[in-house]
């Protein structure tokens, strides 16, 4: 389990084919950022398991599963990835509940000034993911927590703010990328329960 709330950038510096599969490799140049082998690791939203660790740098096994339906298989060299270790059952819930489960890829269809130091996105995701956009809800988008602003349709807006853009990738981000996302686990749940017919009424 993640809170949503990135701990720094890993550089990508490593990408061997292994079959159907992918050995990534990351520098993670992050005071403090400890793990082990085994460890979950939110990768731009994506939970895998350390494979390798030699001081910085953290090797990951991407199976056909994860490649397909994350962006991580069109990572290059060179390329960014937020990172996020997962949460203690001890530790302050900032963010929001994440499961480091990507539900869908969207893309970023625009980006702009918002006047006071950060900028707006605009995100459009695919036609499953549109019944879980509400307004001041949460959504994970690279695995960073953030909070819906004005949905319409399949496309939300959210405000990044000077910090966030600092510290993740997302300052770097542009209109078109592609982008992974996770709706929020709470209103999965309720959805489910809801369309199984199992839930209260």
């Amino acid at each position: 389990m993640f809170t949503g709330l990135v701990e720094g950038v890993g550089e990508v510096v490593g990408l061997q084919r292994q079959g159907t599969g992918l050995r990534l490799s990351l520098e993670t140049r992050i005071a403090g950022f400890e793990t082990r082998l085994g460890a979950s690791i939110s990768v731009s939203g994506a939970c895998l398991s350390v494979a390798e660790v030699h001081g910085g740098r953290l090797s990951f096994d991407l199976s056909a599963e994860t490649l397909e339906r994350t962006r991580l298989g069109g990572l290059a060299l060179g390329g960014l990835v937020n990172l996020e270790r997962a949460m203690l059952l001890s530790s302050r819930l900032d963010g929001h509940m994440v499961s480091g489960h990507v539900d869908a890829i969207g893309t970023i269809t625009r980006m702009w000034d918002s006047g006071d130091g950060g900028l707006w996105m605009e995100v459009e995701v695919p036609p499953e993911l549109e019944r879980f956009l509400v307004d001041k809800g949460s959504i994970t988008v690279d695995g960073i927590s953030l909070t819906l602003v004005r949905p319409q349709g399949r496309r939300f807006s959210v405000a990044l703010i000077p910090l966030t853009l600092q510290h993740t990738t997302l300052g770097r981000a542009h209109a078109g990328q592609a982008v992974n996302l996770e709706a929020d686990l709470v209103a999965k749940w309720i959805d489910r329960l809801r369309r199984s017919g199992t839930g209260s009424t």
